[in-house]
């Protein structure tokens, strides 16, 4: 056990110790210079959000939605999904505001909750950003495929065939070559390569201009309310909500998934000429401009055809064909390419950042974060990942991994959310003094014993957060998430089932609706921190009380196999850590070099003061000896 012990860095076995090893975090104030090459404005911040959302989804989402789940209410579920959205970019604006790092949410879970659960998110957020870029590029190569003929997958179906189930009919090695090349792109500079974004990224919004200029002059708000009589069976009951409130709730589940992308912004801050002003700028920006482009698309597109006649893959040059504008089908034929290409570049743009912030850590394998001397970007992390997501794109069959990709980016926003809540009521350890500004006493004159009740609701007026506030904000947002999971199982019955909720159920929802808003409001009560940001979220703690209970509740909805798959993921992710990760870290090198500083100062300090004793001694000795001698 003792050998068990020193392995991981640990003085001796004990749960203690163990917890400890676990939990150590990341100083919020990095005092080494980062070799990375800050060259990204915030304009380039934004295009990178943009491009890396309004991809695939304006051009197949708001068909799917409207046809299945909500029909012309499909703007009202965009605009649902949208503020879900913002409560989570908020909170994403505030960190890149604390901690401007490559790295995104697992930075910010190393600063605040430790080394343990940072690693987690780190690995789950890699295969967040493979699987979609993987997803996107296999969509720019059957899109292709399909406007050509189909002459790639009639060939390589035919001579080179894949009879393995799980996976793909014929190796598509288009995809894996596109994939190679933009991981070249993106290793050669980042400032290059987001050039190539912000011309994707332009292309994609002027296509989206034309859509919705353009459709203004066939729209018919008949659409909106069409009477149950002309629905074909099967589709609602026609209206504005054919399927009911439980319709565009679903559908703003699905919508909301087409708003994941923008945390790719916030990966890129160690390469932001002022990240603490453009990453907030550029986070909500781009949320705003995808929202009003997801809306003003989903309007025209509702109005323009009913609902249950929109092609579900194809919605937008299906209309366009419909109504007889061949030229505006083409015109949207080729942004659609543009935008899996401003798709695709942002889905990679972010994985080697992520593998380069955990390896530089000392978490993942040393090589991956070796920065280029030439490019100032990490080279060989960049192409190894890009090479694997290639392999992903050419070998796997994709659409049973499509909702790990979802589950991956919703536990990250839930996490950033929580460590927003730890620390904005953290302990200010840097104040060496026990005053603050306006004259009262702080630590320990304010920590002293009271009642618990007392202390949870900070009934005693306590100004300055100390460790015992910071520990009950800790435990209220601990429990704060596991009660979401319950709450989340009374909603479902609402949602699924609104015609046949009982009054029962109703007296259960406000049940459990009372221990979040207590746990909210013992928050509220604590002492915040006085740190100085360019950028807060506001209405803390309920905005991101809120944001962990969307997240939550949308985790909760996704199937069991994606659970699975998604524990063997982090299951390799933890050999790997205790393997490697745990010994090998920065922070447990830095401690073995402070503890052994230590030891020699205080080996110093007892010679010298045995020297001191010796001294006294040896003074007498020559007396002796030369009475001896006479």
């Amino acid at each position: 056990m003792e050998e068990f012990a020193e392995y991981y860095g640990m003085p001796s076995w004990s749960v203690t110790n163990a917890f400890r090893v676990l939990t150590r975090k990341k100083p919020l104030e990095d005092s080494n210079e980062s070799k990375l090459a800050k060259v990204l404005s915030a304009f380039d911040l934004t295009a990178l959000g943009i491009g890396s959302t309004l991809g695939v989804g304006v051009y197949v989402l708001a068909g799917e939605v409207s046809k299945q789940y909500a029909g012309p209410a499909v703007v009202v579920s965009f605009l649902i999904a949208a503020i879900a959205s913002i409560f989570a970019g908020l909170c994403y604006a505030e960190f890149g505001a604390r901690v401007p790092k490559a790295g995104s949410a697992y930075i910010y879970s190393y600063v605040t909750i430790g080394e343990f659960i940072a690693f987690l998110i780190g690995w789950n957020l890699i295969l967040e950003y493979a699987i979609g870029s993987a997803s996107v590029v296999k969509g720019l190569s059957t899109y292709l495929d399909q406007l050509c003929g189909n002459p790639m997958s009639s060939f390589l179906g035919t001579h080179m065939p894949l009879n393995i189930e799980g996976m793909g009919a014929y190796p598509d090695l288009f995809a894996f070559v596109v994939t190679i090349l933009f991981s070249l792109a993106i290793a050669v500079g980042a400032k290059e390569s987001t050039r190539v974004n912000n011309v994707f990224t332009m292309l994609n919004l002027g296509v989206v201009l034309f859509v919705i200029i353009a459709g203004l002059f066939k729209v018919s708000s008949s659409n909106w309310s069409i009477p149950k009589s002309q629905v074909p069976e099967g589709y609602g009951d026609g209206g504005f909500m054919p399927y009911g409130v439980s319709g565009i709730i679903k559908g703003a589940a699905v919508c909301f998934y087409g708003f994941i992308g923008f945390d790719c912004i916030a990966t890129a801050g160690e390469e932001a000429k002022n990240p603490k002003k453009s990453i907030p700028f550029a986070v909500i920006v781009s949320l705003a401009m995808i929202f009003l482009a997801y809306f003003g698309v989903s309007t025209v597109l509702t109005m323009m055809l009913p609902y249950f006649e929109q092609d579900e893959k194809a919605p937008l040059p299906h209309v366009f064909r419909i109504n007889g504008w061949h030229v505006a089908e083409y015109v949207v034929s080729i942004g659609a390419m543009f935008g899996l290409c401003s798709s695709m570049m942002g889905a990679m743009f972010p994985l080697p950042r992520i593998v380069f912030a955990m390896s530089n850590d000392g978490l993942l394998f040393k090589f991956l974060g070796d920065i280029s001397e030439k490019y100032k970007t990490p080279f060989k992390g960049t192409m190894i990942t890009g090479m694997l997501t290639g392999i992903l794109a050419a070998v796997f069959n994709l659409s049973q991994l499509v909702n790990m990709m979802s589950i991956g980016t919703l536990l990250a926003y839930s996490m950033v959310a929580s460590c927003v809540l730890m620390l904005r009521y953290e302990v200010d350890d840097r104040r060496e003094s026990r005053i603050v500004a306006n004259g009262r006493a702080t630590g320990l004159e304010q920590d002293r014993p009271c009642a618990l009740w007392r202390r949870i609701f900070n009934l005693n007026g306590q100004t300055v957060p100390t460790k015992q506030t910071s520990r009950i904000v800790t435990y209220s947002v601990t429990l704060f998430s596991l009660w979401c999971m319950v709450f989340s199982q009374i909603l479902t019955k609402f949602e699924e089932d609104l015609a046949n909720v009982t009054s029962f159920d109703g007296i259960k929802l406000v049940l459990g609706t009372i221990p979040l808003a207590v746990l909210l409001l013992v928050i509220s009560r604590q002492p915040t921190s006085g740190v100085k940001l360019s950028f807060k979220v506001p209405l803390v703690p309920w905005l991101p009380g809120i944001s962990i209970l969307i997240n939550i509740y949308l985790m909760i909805k996704l199937d069991i196999l994606t659970w699975i798959r998604f524990s063997i993921w982090i299951a390799i992710g933890l050999a790997i850590f205790l393997a490697y990760g745990i010994r090998h870290s920065r922070l447990r090198q830095r401690e073995q070099r402070n503890n052994s500083i230590a030891m020699m100062r205080d080996c110093s300090n007892s010679a010298l003061l045995g020297g001191q004793e010796n001294s006294k001694y040896s003074n007498e000795v020559p007396l002796i000896l030369m009475h001896s001698t006479s």
